[in-house]
């Protein structure tokens, strides 16, 4: 798979940092047109405010995706669909929806689903939000098992430095201003939730 420019693994957790919209889709636009190029099951997970917006972008990259969309290979989710189903978030139902967009994409297409997943609903005013840096670490027991790309994307202007610096911490790989690497402060889900944990009780 293609992202930043390099040719990475398939099966990648990827904290996306980005200080503007426009830097997140220059970013992770070709992302998502070489998936629907090479036949990947694609889901992208937006504010619903934003759909507009979206479909505009898409259009100036002279991209046609209601025959994907058709196809089901694309599919745009609105935050309401997912992480705020019910009017909170509730992280383990969150994790059983991705372990089926995973299975999903592996019985279709070429196997192979890429995930872009703008994380700014955990910024409102719902219950369950604040489960968000543990939610994260958890995926790591879970995403390895599918052929799937999941781009986790955070605006730097919009989160606490507590919150980047926990996030970065949770995922395997990063891409920070527009370069994608493996992580070298990436700490394993197991030792994550003790530390994580020992905090919340302090």
């Amino acid at each position: 798979m293609g992202i930043a420019s390099l040719s990475v693994p398939c099966r990648c957790h990827v904290c996306a940092f980005f200080s503007s919209r426009d830097e997140e889709y220059d970013i992770l636009l070709p992302f998502l047109q070489e998936g629907l190029a090479e036949g990947d099951r694609v889901v992208q997970i937006i504010d619903g405010d934003h759909r507009p917006d979206q479909m505009k972008r898409l259009e100036r990259w002279g991209m046609d995706v209601a025959p994907a969309t058709e196809a089901g290979q694309f599919e745009v989710w609105n935050w309401e669909d997912a992480y705020l189903r019910g009017g909170r978030f509730a992280q383990f139902s969150m994790i059983s929806l991705l372990e089926e967009v995973g299975s999903l994409g592996e019985r279709r297409g070429s196997g192979a689903t890429r995930l872009w997943a703008n994380m700014e609903w955990a910024l409102e005013e719902f219950p369950g939000v604040h489960d968000i840096v543990e939610y994260e670490t958890r995926l790591n027991y879970v995403l390895p098992r599918f052929e799937m790309m999941t781009v986790c994307t955070y605006d730097l202007n919009k989160f606490s430095a507590s919150v980047v610096v926990d996030i970065l911490r949770t995922h395997p790989q990063a891409i920070i201003g527009g370069v994608f690497f493996q992580n070298p402060t990436y700490v394993p889900p197991d030792e994550f939730l003790r530390e994580y944990m020992s905090r919340q009780h302090k």
